[in-house]
């Protein structure tokens, strides 16, 4: 009977490597800057905070199976003209991915990989904010699923528009 059971796991065993796998193999702080250039006098300018959000994502292939994926976040904050401060955090981490169709690693890189930094940027916008004097700032979340839903569409678009150009353009040149 033991003969079996080692059978049983042994047969298992190639199955399961043979699965889909993902992992966080690291998360790290690539960059990160804060400026506050009109300090102090900005802490008694009068007005409205006016708060601008920027968000990039790069992916960059390691090996076979590993991938970088860096999210960018660039938060700037106007007080009329001036500028009160202005963080910006190149946050990466390196995703394990394995066993899957190209398609499903492409849904991964989009949409897990910045939902597991996401909360990585929070903090240290916050901290960095907080550290510079002015008031707590929470990011709100970002749905990095309709992210990569507008991304696909837009990839949709350019390839019909490409495909269109292409089909008048001869063989060959597509």
């Amino acid at each position: 009977m033991s003969d079996e059971t080692t059978n049983g796991a042994a047969a298992a065993a190639p199955q399961e490597a043979a699965g889909a796998a993902f992992s966080v193999e690291k998360i790290y702080v690539k960059d990160v800057s804060f400026e506050s250039p009109g300090s102090p006098a900005i802490f008694n300018e009068p007005g409205q905070p006016d708060l601008q959000l920027n968000l990039n994502q790069r992916v960059q292939r390691l090996n076979e199976t590993a991938f970088e994926v860096s999210l960018r976040v660039t938060l700037t904050c106007k007080v009329g003209e001036k500028t009160a401060y202005m963080v910006e955090i190149d946050q990466a981490g390196v995703f394990g991915i394995a066993g899957l169709p190209p398609q499903g690693v492409d849904v991964l890189l989009g949409t897990q990989c910045p939902n597991i930094l996401f909360p990585y940027v929070r903090q240290l916008a916050s901290d960095l904010i907080q550290a510079g004097g002015f008031p707590p700032f929470l990011l709100q979340p970002i749905n990095f699923d309709a992210l990569y839903a507008e991304t696909l569409r837009q990839r949709q678009q350019q390839a019909q528009a490409g495909g269109d150009v292409a089909s008048a353009e001869p063989a060959g040149n597509a």
